[in-house]
């Protein structure tokens, strides 16, 4: 037994621990939870516990059904809603097979695979991920858009409120389970929050943002209002995304960094920067999962539309943030398309497996977008050699289809179930009528 097993089993007796809740994330990104007594803990670090994966979405098929959660020491955490007596802690899992192998289909798998080829070239993938989400007043009556539980815009200072308790409540439990948080907010849109986390390996941030979102929702539900992560609920604002900052790091040495360049991006930047361009498209599926993730993107305010990068130009892809002086650990790159709703683990997969491709194939980086690219006419943005992101999720899945970087990073197994997934979700929602159909067509025609 490791000393983090033993440090785990005596804080759970000296804690009062009287729940441990087994966290596991299924191909779509959502979490799964089983709970088990504190006896049976130890037993759990041993040998995992038993569970039918053919039960969880993309885990398994029916005939190969037996799965098993192994607890990952290093992630326990008492949850702090729960209270301080007859407590409650939370440890993730990885998902196996009966014989002790990775499953294939565990989304924390994909994630440490990409991690690992990050490792072989030498390198150490950070994110720090800025992520809004919608607070809505409880109520919801379907075809009608929910009521935000203000009307504040970006940057304002309420005195009292559901905003501002909420986000003091939250950020005290997220500190409290060792999650650092950089800054907070209320964002542009009436309702809508923002929470950044510090920097962290990408392996610890998916673990932190699936409690984030955890987190959110309890808090929220104890103000009395709803939380969430919709990408687009208010059709006149701006949506929720969840743009990521990014670097790697050569021990302790940041890799993006060159003093001597002209954005002091080094190579190593230039061509990760150029990986992620390219193939934007084809991981938007993963980046962008749902059917209302394209209505973000299609907003042309805040969300990119397009596949560019710039300095400072919040329209492009990729914005390369202003250097501060002396500080070359803090150069990184920031990835805007990605929504707060994506599965965080093999979102980080695909475009970390993306920017190495450019560092292996030497992709060179285009030019630079210096105007807003949302105000450019379509031949301008053609003569600049600026692509579309994918205009909805049908298009991201036929991109999707194609691509032998999206197989090799998510295993064929992860590959085919969520791309049937998606199908099936489009699908349904092609053939459902709308409200916008009904105002605008019903009555003339």
């Amino acid at each position: 037994m490791d000393k983090q097993t033993e440090f785990v089993l005596r804080a759970v007796e000296e804690r009062d621990i009287r729940f441990v809740r087994l966290w596991f994330t299924d191909v779509l990104g959502f979490l799964k939870s089983v709970a088990i007594a504190p006896a049976e803990l130890e037993g759990a670090f041993a040998e995992g516990i038993g569970f039918d994966g053919s039960a969880i979405e993309g885990l398994a098929r029916v005939h190969e059904s037996d799965m098993v959660a192994q607890p990952d020491p290093t992630t326990f955490q008492v949850l702090p809603w729960r209270g301080s007596e007859s407590g409650t802690a939370r440890i993730f899992c990885d998902v196996k097979l009966p014989d002790g192998s990775p499953s294939y289909a565990d989304p924390r798998y994909v994630l440490k695979r990409a991690l690992r080829k990050a490792g072989d070239l030498g390198f150490t993938f950070y994110t720090h991920p800025e992520i809004e989400f919608f607070l809505m007043k409880e109520g919801f009556a379907p075809g009608v858009e929910p009521t935000p539980v203000d009307q504040s815009g970006f940057f304002d200072h309420t005195v009292t409120g559901p905003d501002s308790d909420f986000r003091r409540d939250a950020i005290t439990y997220l500190e409290q389970m060792g999650i650092s948080v950089e800054f907070s907010h209320h964002e542009g849109a009436p309702g809508q929050q923002e929470i950044d986390l510090r920097y962290a390996d990408a392996l610890s941030m998916a673990d932190n943002i699936q409690t984030f979102r955890v987190v959110i929702r309890e808090v929220a539900r104890g103000h009395g209002i709803h939380a969430t992560f919709m990408p687009k609920p208010l059709s006149n604002y701006p949506g929720s995304g969840m743009h990521t900052h990014m670097s790697l790091f050569a021990g302790d040495e940041n890799a993006f960094y060159d003093a001597a360049d002209e954005y002091h991006m080094s190579t190593i930047a230039k061509q990760f920067t150029a990986g992620v361009l390219r193939h934007s498209r084809e991981i938007s599926a993963v980046t962008n999962q749902f059917v209302n993730s394209y209505k973000r993107l299609a907003g042309y305010t805040e969300a990119p539309s397009f596949v560019s990068w710039g300095r400072n130009n919040r329209s492009a892809l990729i914005r390369i943030p202003g250097y501060k002086p002396r500080k070359g650990s803090s150069a990184r790159i920031e990835v805007r398309s990605i929504d707060s709703a994506a599965n965080p683990y093999l979102a980080y997969a695909l475009v970390l497996r993306a920017g190495l491709a450019g560092i292996e194939g030497e992709y060179e980086l285009p030019p630079e977008a210096e105007d807003d690219v949302w105000a450019l006419t379509e031949r301008e943005r053609r003569s600049l050699g600026i692509e579309a992101l994918p205009r909805n999720l049908d298009e991201a899945i036929r991109v999707m289809e194609q691509s032998e970087l999206a197989v090799d990073t998510l295993g064929e197994h992860v590959f085919e179930y969520f791309l049937a997934n998606k199908r099936n979700e489009f699908e349904d929602y092609r053939s459902r009528v709308t409200p916008f159909e009904l105002e605008r067509l019903l009555p003339v025609l």
